[in-house]
Protein backbone atom coordinates (compact mmCIF):
# COMPACT_ATOMS: atom_id res chain seq x y z
CA UNK A 1 0.00 0.00 0.00
CA UNK A 2 0.84 3.32 -0.15
CA UNK A 3 2.50 5.41 2.19
CA UNK A 4 1.29 8.60 4.04
CA UNK A 5 3.50 10.60 6.91
CA UNK A 6 1.62 12.82 8.97
CA UNK A 7 2.86 14.92 12.18
CA UNK A 8 1.07 16.58 14.61
CA UNK A 9 2.62 19.31 16.65
CA UNK A 10 2.68 20.17 19.96
CA UNK A 11 -0.93 21.89 19.68
CA UNK A 12 -2.52 19.48 17.74
CA UNK A 13 -1.71 17.03 20.68
CA UNK A 14 -2.01 19.33 23.34
CA UNK A 15 -4.58 17.07 25.04
CA UNK A 16 -7.01 14.11 24.53
CA UNK A 17 -9.92 15.98 22.94
CA UNK A 18 -7.17 17.25 19.88
CA UNK A 19 -5.53 13.92 20.34
CA UNK A 20 -8.83 12.00 18.91
CA UNK A 21 -9.69 14.96 16.48
CA UNK A 22 -5.79 13.59 15.21
CA UNK A 23 -6.79 10.25 15.31
CA UNK A 24 -9.62 10.90 13.32
CA UNK A 25 -7.89 12.49 10.88
CA UNK A 26 -5.12 9.31 10.74
CA UNK A 27 -8.40 7.17 10.18
CA UNK A 28 -9.85 8.99 7.30
CA UNK A 29 -6.20 8.48 5.35
CA UNK A 30 -6.24 5.00 6.59
CA UNK A 31 -9.91 4.38 4.66
CA UNK A 32 -7.75 5.86 1.50
CA UNK A 33 -5.91 2.94 1.70
CA UNK A 34 -2.72 4.19 2.72
CA UNK A 35 -0.27 2.62 5.46
CA UNK A 36 0.04 5.84 7.19
CA UNK A 37 3.04 6.89 9.95
CA UNK A 38 2.14 9.22 12.46
CA UNK A 39 5.21 11.67 14.16
CA UNK A 40 3.52 12.80 17.21
CA UNK A 41 5.29 15.67 19.37
CA UNK A 42 4.92 16.52 23.30
CA UNK A 43 1.97 17.61 24.07
CA UNK A 44 2.28 21.62 23.64
CA UNK A 45 4.12 23.22 26.58
CA UNK A 46 5.62 19.32 28.13
CA UNK A 47 8.93 19.53 26.76
CA UNK A 48 9.43 23.24 28.39
CA UNK A 49 8.13 21.92 31.64
CA UNK A 50 10.93 18.83 31.44
CA UNK A 51 13.40 21.14 30.40
CA UNK A 52 12.79 23.13 33.82
CA UNK A 53 12.99 20.15 35.80
CA UNK A 54 16.32 19.17 34.27
CA UNK A 55 17.55 22.65 34.47
CA UNK A 56 16.09 22.72 38.18
CA UNK A 57 17.81 19.49 38.93
CA UNK A 58 21.65 20.12 37.57
CA UNK A 59 21.90 23.33 36.10
CA UNK A 60 25.39 21.62 34.69
CA UNK A 61 23.74 18.78 33.44
CA UNK A 62 25.01 15.23 31.50
CA UNK A 63 23.64 16.00 27.86
CA UNK A 64 22.94 12.51 28.00
CA UNK A 65 20.49 13.00 30.75
CA UNK A 66 18.85 15.70 29.16
CA UNK A 67 18.00 13.58 26.19
CA UNK A 68 16.83 10.65 28.36
CA UNK A 69 14.06 13.08 30.28
CA UNK A 70 13.70 15.80 27.43
CA UNK A 71 12.13 12.97 24.63
CA UNK A 72 9.95 11.07 27.49
CA UNK A 73 7.83 13.85 26.03
CA UNK A 74 7.08 12.41 22.66
CA UNK A 75 6.78 8.95 24.38
CA UNK A 76 3.68 9.42 26.41
CA UNK A 77 2.16 11.12 23.06
CA UNK A 78 2.91 8.17 21.00
CA UNK A 79 1.26 5.98 23.46
CA UNK A 80 -2.19 7.81 23.82
CA UNK A 81 -2.21 8.05 19.88
CA UNK A 82 -1.91 4.23 19.15
CA UNK A 83 -4.62 3.63 22.22
CA UNK A 84 -6.96 6.05 20.69
CA UNK A 85 -6.59 4.51 17.34
CA UNK A 86 -7.04 1.35 18.85
CA UNK A 87 -10.13 2.61 20.30
CA UNK A 88 -11.43 3.44 16.99
CA UNK A 89 -10.58 -0.29 15.53
CA UNK A 90 -7.20 1.31 13.59
CA UNK A 91 -5.02 -1.21 13.99
CA UNK A 92 -1.59 0.69 15.20
CA UNK A 93 1.31 0.41 17.61
CA UNK A 94 3.32 2.92 19.07
CA UNK A 95 6.91 2.92 18.31
CA UNK A 96 9.89 5.16 20.33
CA UNK A 97 13.20 6.21 18.43
CA UNK A 98 15.60 3.00 19.50
CA UNK A 99 12.74 1.03 18.55
CA UNK A 100 12.54 1.80 15.08
CA UNK A 101 15.55 2.56 15.01
CA UNK A 102 16.18 5.94 14.11
CA UNK A 103 20.08 6.09 14.53
CA UNK A 104 21.62 9.47 14.86
CA UNK A 105 25.10 10.65 15.63
CA UNK A 106 26.11 11.16 19.45
CA UNK A 107 26.02 14.70 19.62
CA UNK A 108 23.30 14.74 22.50
CA UNK A 109 20.07 17.83 22.22
CA UNK A 110 21.68 18.56 18.41
CA UNK A 111 21.66 14.99 16.70
CA UNK A 112 21.38 14.54 13.42
CA UNK A 113 20.00 11.19 11.74
CA UNK A 114 21.85 8.87 9.81
CA UNK A 115 19.71 5.63 8.89
CA UNK A 116 16.03 4.98 9.16
CA UNK A 117 16.13 1.29 8.41
CA UNK A 118 12.23 0.13 7.05
CA UNK A 119 12.39 -3.45 7.66
CA UNK A 120 10.83 -3.08 11.65
CA UNK A 121 7.88 -1.13 10.74
CA UNK A 122 7.41 -2.22 7.05
CA UNK A 123 7.83 -6.28 8.75
CA UNK A 124 4.63 -4.58 10.62
CA UNK A 125 2.77 -3.12 7.84
CA UNK A 126 2.80 -6.80 6.01
CA UNK A 127 1.44 -8.22 9.22
CA UNK A 128 -2.01 -5.82 9.11
CA UNK A 129 -0.93 -3.08 11.27
CA UNK A 130 -2.39 0.36 9.17
CA UNK A 131 -0.34 3.24 11.60
CA UNK A 132 3.03 3.27 13.12
CA UNK A 133 3.23 6.21 15.87
CA UNK A 134 6.45 7.18 15.66
CA UNK A 135 7.77 9.52 18.54
CA UNK A 136 9.09 12.43 17.36
CA UNK A 137 12.01 14.20 17.87
CA UNK A 138 14.44 11.13 19.19
CA UNK A 139 17.05 8.56 18.41
CA UNK A 140 19.21 6.17 19.11
CA UNK A 141 23.80 6.98 18.96
CA UNK A 142 25.84 4.23 18.01
CA UNK A 143 26.72 4.23 22.09
CA UNK A 144 22.97 2.63 22.41
CA UNK A 145 22.29 6.04 24.12
CA UNK A 146 18.76 7.99 23.64
CA UNK A 147 19.39 11.52 21.62
CA UNK A 148 17.21 14.30 20.56
CA UNK A 149 17.51 16.16 17.47
CA UNK A 150 16.96 19.83 18.59
CA UNK A 151 14.04 21.68 18.89
CA UNK A 152 10.97 21.28 15.94
CA UNK A 153 13.24 17.92 15.65
CA UNK A 154 9.85 16.62 14.74
CA UNK A 155 9.16 18.15 11.68
CA UNK A 156 12.66 16.81 10.67
CA UNK A 157 11.67 12.77 11.80
CA UNK A 158 8.87 13.36 9.86
CA UNK A 159 10.20 14.35 6.20
CA UNK A 160 13.17 11.82 7.00
CA UNK A 161 10.72 9.46 7.29
CA UNK A 162 9.13 10.56 4.27
CA UNK A 163 12.24 9.95 2.48
CA UNK A 164 13.27 6.59 4.14
CA UNK A 165 9.58 4.76 3.14
CA UNK A 166 9.36 6.89 -0.12
CA UNK A 167 5.61 8.15 1.26
CA UNK A 168 3.81 10.16 -1.43
CA UNK A 169 3.36 12.61 0.88
CA UNK A 170 4.28 14.19 3.89
CA UNK A 171 1.55 16.26 5.72
CA UNK A 172 2.56 18.73 8.81
CA UNK A 173 -0.34 19.45 10.81
CA UNK A 174 -0.03 22.59 12.88
CA UNK A 175 -2.01 25.41 14.63
CA UNK A 176 -1.46 27.61 11.20
CA UNK A 177 -3.25 27.06 7.93
CA UNK A 178 -0.30 26.77 5.44
CA UNK A 179 2.47 29.49 4.74
CA UNK A 180 1.60 33.22 4.02
CA UNK A 181 3.23 35.43 1.79
CA UNK A 182 4.40 37.29 5.26
CA UNK A 183 3.27 37.07 9.11
CA UNK A 184 -0.63 37.72 9.10
CA UNK A 185 -0.31 39.54 12.41
CA UNK A 186 1.74 42.15 11.05
CA UNK A 187 -0.07 42.67 7.81
CA UNK A 188 -3.67 42.02 7.47
CA UNK A 189 -3.46 41.70 3.64
CA UNK A 190 -0.78 38.56 3.96
CA UNK A 191 -2.19 35.38 1.84
CA UNK A 192 -2.15 31.96 2.44
CA UNK A 193 0.45 30.34 -0.65
CA UNK A 194 -1.38 27.16 -2.58
CA UNK A 195 2.43 26.29 -3.36
CA UNK A 196 5.53 27.50 -2.45
CA UNK A 197 9.05 26.14 -3.68
CA UNK A 198 11.52 24.01 -1.47
CA UNK A 199 14.03 27.04 -2.15
CA UNK A 200 12.01 29.66 -0.83
CA UNK A 201 10.56 27.88 1.72
CA UNK A 202 14.07 27.14 3.03
CA UNK A 203 15.17 30.86 2.83
CA UNK A 204 11.84 31.68 4.57
CA UNK A 205 12.13 29.35 7.35
CA UNK A 206 15.94 30.75 7.96
CA UNK A 207 15.22 34.17 7.83
CA UNK A 208 12.40 33.98 10.31
CA UNK A 209 9.40 32.14 9.09
CA UNK A 210 8.45 29.84 11.77
CA UNK A 211 5.98 27.48 10.36
CA UNK A 212 8.68 24.53 9.24
CA UNK A 213 12.44 23.57 10.70
CA UNK A 214 14.98 24.66 8.48
CA UNK A 215 16.71 20.82 8.73
CA UNK A 216 13.45 19.50 7.61
CA UNK A 217 12.91 21.91 4.52
CA UNK A 218 16.54 21.05 3.71
CA UNK A 219 16.23 17.52 3.48
CA UNK A 220 12.75 17.64 1.86
CA UNK A 221 15.04 19.07 -0.57
CA UNK A 222 17.30 17.23 -0.76
CA UNK A 223 15.40 13.68 -1.15
CA UNK A 224 12.30 15.53 -3.30
CA UNK A 225 9.23 15.11 -0.62
CA UNK A 226 6.39 16.92 -1.18
CA UNK A 227 5.23 18.52 2.21
CA UNK A 228 2.12 19.79 2.90
CA UNK A 229 1.39 22.14 5.91
CA UNK A 230 -1.84 22.21 6.86
CA UNK A 231 -4.23 23.23 10.19
CA UNK A 232 -4.97 20.47 12.52
CA UNK A 233 -7.95 22.78 13.65
CA UNK A 234 -9.65 23.13 10.10
CA UNK A 235 -11.84 21.13 7.92
CA UNK A 236 -9.88 18.09 6.32
CA UNK A 237 -9.89 18.28 2.24
CA UNK A 238 -6.88 17.32 -0.33
CA UNK A 239 -6.30 21.27 -1.24
CA UNK A 240 -5.80 22.70 2.31
CA UNK A 241 -3.02 24.30 3.28
CA UNK A 242 0.23 24.65 1.52
CA UNK A 243 2.26 22.46 -0.88
CA UNK A 244 6.06 22.98 -0.28
CA UNK A 245 7.58 20.99 -3.53
CA UNK A 246 10.12 21.39 -6.20
CA UNK A 247 9.89 24.69 -8.78
CA UNK A 248 9.11 22.83 -11.28
CA UNK A 249 5.70 22.03 -10.25
CA UNK A 250 4.41 25.47 -9.81
CA UNK A 251 2.94 27.00 -12.78
CA UNK A 252 4.12 30.71 -12.61
CA UNK A 253 6.50 31.36 -10.45
CA UNK A 254 6.55 35.13 -8.51
CA UNK A 255 9.25 37.53 -8.64
CA UNK A 256 8.70 37.88 -5.11
CA UNK A 257 6.91 35.11 -2.93
CA UNK A 258 7.13 36.63 1.20
CA UNK A 259 8.77 39.03 3.32
CA UNK A 260 10.18 37.60 6.35
CA UNK A 261 11.86 38.79 9.14
CA UNK A 262 13.29 38.76 12.40
CA UNK A 263 13.24 40.64 15.16
CA UNK A 264 16.04 39.26 17.62
CA UNK A 265 19.05 40.08 15.82
CA UNK A 266 22.13 42.38 16.51
CA UNK A 267 24.50 44.40 14.99
CA UNK A 268 28.29 44.20 16.00
CA UNK A 269 31.16 46.16 14.71
CA UNK A 270 35.25 46.13 15.58
CA UNK A 271 35.97 49.43 15.01
CA UNK A 272 39.49 49.98 13.64
CA UNK A 273 40.60 46.74 12.83
CA UNK A 274 44.49 46.26 11.42
CA UNK A 275 43.78 45.38 7.69
CA UNK A 276 45.92 42.48 6.51
CA UNK A 277 45.52 38.94 4.73
CA UNK A 278 43.35 36.67 6.77
CA UNK A 279 42.03 39.39 9.12
CA UNK A 280 38.66 37.62 8.77
CA UNK A 281 39.84 34.16 9.31
CA UNK A 282 41.13 35.52 12.14
CA UNK A 283 37.96 36.87 13.25
CA UNK A 284 34.95 34.67 12.13
CA UNK A 285 37.53 31.43 13.28
CA UNK A 286 36.75 32.27 16.72
CA UNK A 287 33.29 33.35 16.52
CA UNK A 288 32.77 30.15 14.98
CA UNK A 289 33.97 28.26 17.57
CA UNK A 290 31.92 29.95 20.19
CA UNK A 291 28.88 28.75 18.51
CA UNK A 292 28.02 32.27 17.18
CA UNK A 293 25.24 31.82 14.17
CA UNK A 294 27.26 35.23 11.85
CA UNK A 295 24.95 36.26 9.15
CA UNK A 296 25.31 39.41 7.51
CA UNK A 297 29.07 40.86 7.10
CA UNK A 298 30.05 44.13 6.27
CA UNK A 299 33.85 45.40 5.73
CA UNK A 300 34.60 49.02 5.12
CA UNK A 301 37.26 50.32 2.88
CA UNK A 302 40.78 50.54 4.79
CA UNK A 303 42.03 53.64 5.38
CA UNK A 304 46.13 53.71 6.57
CA UNK A 305 45.62 50.04 7.22
CA UNK A 306 42.74 50.18 9.39
CA UNK A 307 39.57 48.92 8.75
CA UNK A 308 36.00 48.48 10.56
CA UNK A 309 33.95 45.13 10.14
CA UNK A 310 30.36 44.98 10.90
CA UNK A 311 28.50 41.36 11.47
CA UNK A 312 24.72 40.64 12.34
CA UNK A 313 23.93 38.07 15.05
CA UNK A 314 21.02 36.76 17.63
CA UNK A 315 20.92 38.98 19.66
CA UNK A 316 21.47 36.02 22.72
CA UNK A 317 24.47 35.61 21.25
CA UNK A 318 25.94 39.17 21.40
CA UNK A 319 27.75 38.29 24.97
CA UNK A 320 29.27 35.11 23.64
CA UNK A 321 30.51 37.21 20.45
CA UNK A 322 31.88 39.92 22.68
CA UNK A 323 34.12 37.57 24.82
CA UNK A 324 35.21 35.63 21.94
CA UNK A 325 36.30 38.89 20.30
CA UNK A 326 38.11 39.88 23.56
CA UNK A 327 39.72 36.68 24.08
CA UNK A 328 41.27 36.85 20.30
CA UNK A 329 42.15 40.25 21.20
CA UNK A 330 44.21 39.27 24.36
CA UNK A 331 45.47 36.16 22.96
CA UNK A 332 47.27 38.82 19.69
CA UNK A 333 45.61 36.97 16.97
CA UNK A 334 43.36 40.55 16.16
CA UNK A 335 43.41 43.94 16.95
CA UNK A 336 40.61 46.66 17.17
CA UNK A 337 40.03 49.94 18.61
CA UNK A 338 36.85 48.85 19.92
CA UNK A 339 34.21 46.35 20.25
CA UNK A 340 29.87 48.06 19.77
CA UNK A 341 26.66 46.40 19.72
CA UNK A 342 23.58 47.48 18.45
CA UNK A 343 20.96 45.48 19.89
CA UNK A 344 17.86 47.43 18.68
CA UNK A 345 18.06 46.01 15.18
CA UNK A 346 15.72 43.69 12.72
CA UNK A 347 16.37 41.42 9.41
CA UNK A 348 13.65 42.24 6.84
CA UNK A 349 13.97 39.88 3.19
CA UNK A 350 12.31 39.97 0.37
CA UNK A 351 12.46 35.98 -1.37
CA UNK A 352 11.34 34.81 -4.45
CA UNK A 353 12.34 32.44 -7.20
CA UNK A 354 11.20 35.10 -9.91
CA UNK A 355 14.13 36.84 -9.04
CA UNK A 356 16.43 34.98 -10.90
CA UNK A 357 14.96 36.36 -14.36
CA UNK A 358 13.86 40.00 -13.52
CA UNK A 359 15.79 42.58 -12.64
CA UNK A 360 15.10 45.47 -10.25
CA UNK A 361 13.30 43.94 -7.51
CA UNK A 362 16.55 45.06 -5.20
CA UNK A 363 16.21 48.65 -6.31
CA UNK A 364 12.48 48.91 -5.96
CA UNK A 365 12.75 47.36 -2.40
CA UNK A 366 15.62 49.70 -1.29
CA UNK A 367 13.19 52.61 -2.67
CA UNK A 368 10.46 51.62 -0.76
CA UNK A 369 12.21 51.54 2.23
CA UNK A 370 13.74 55.48 1.31
CA UNK A 371 10.22 56.53 0.52
CA UNK A 372 8.99 55.41 4.38
CA UNK A 373 11.89 57.11 5.94
CA UNK A 374 13.85 54.20 6.93
CA UNK A 375 17.44 53.73 6.87
CA UNK A 376 19.35 50.34 5.78
CA UNK A 377 22.26 49.49 7.90
CA UNK A 378 23.75 46.01 6.29
CA UNK A 379 22.09 44.22 3.42
CA UNK A 380 23.18 40.75 1.92
CA UNK A 381 21.77 39.50 -1.06
CA UNK A 382 21.68 35.97 -2.85
CA UNK A 383 19.98 34.56 -5.88
CA UNK A 384 16.74 34.41 -4.64
CA UNK A 385 16.52 37.02 -1.18
CA UNK A 386 17.55 40.41 -0.13
CA UNK A 387 17.78 40.64 3.40
CA UNK A 388 18.25 44.72 5.32
CA UNK A 389 19.26 45.43 8.50
CA UNK A 390 17.44 48.19 9.54
CA UNK A 391 16.05 49.79 13.25
CA UNK A 392 13.67 47.34 14.92
CA UNK A 393 11.56 49.99 15.50
CA UNK A 394 10.69 50.29 11.42
CA UNK A 395 10.44 46.09 11.40
CA UNK A 396 6.73 46.20 11.03
CA UNK A 397 6.09 49.51 9.04
CA UNK A 398 9.18 48.01 6.82
CA UNK A 399 6.92 44.19 6.11
CA UNK A 400 3.66 46.53 5.22
CA UNK A 401 5.47 48.64 2.77
CA UNK A 402 7.16 46.06 1.11
CA UNK A 403 4.09 43.14 1.00
CA UNK A 404 2.28 46.41 -0.41
CA UNK A 405 4.66 47.16 -3.36
CA UNK A 406 4.95 43.74 -4.43
CA UNK A 407 1.73 43.13 -4.74
CA UNK A 408 1.45 40.14 -2.49
CA UNK A 409 -1.94 40.28 -1.31
CA UNK A 410 -2.59 39.27 -5.53
CA UNK A 411 -0.35 35.99 -6.02
CA UNK A 412 -1.23 32.87 -4.73
CA UNK A 413 1.45 30.97 -5.40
Amino acid sequence: MPVLVMKFGGTSVANLDRIRRAAKRVGVEVAKGYDVIVIVSAMSGKTNELVGWVNETSPLYDAREYDAVVSSGENVTAGLMALTLQEMDVPARSWQGWQVPLKTTSQHASARITEIPTDNINGKFAEGMRVAVVAGFQGISEEGRITTLGRGGSDTTAVAFAGAFEAERCDIYTDVDGVYTTDPRICEKARKLDKIAFEEMLELASLGAKVLQTRSVELAMRYNVKLRVVSSFEEQSDEAGTLVCDEEEIMELNVVSGVAYSRDEAKMTLISVADRPGIAAAIFGPLSEAGVNVDMIVQNISEEGRTDMTFSCPTDQVARAEKAMLDAKSAGDINFHDIVADTAVAKVSVVGIGMRSHAGVAAKMFQVLSDEGININVITTSEIKISVLIDRKYMELAVQALHDAFELEKTAG
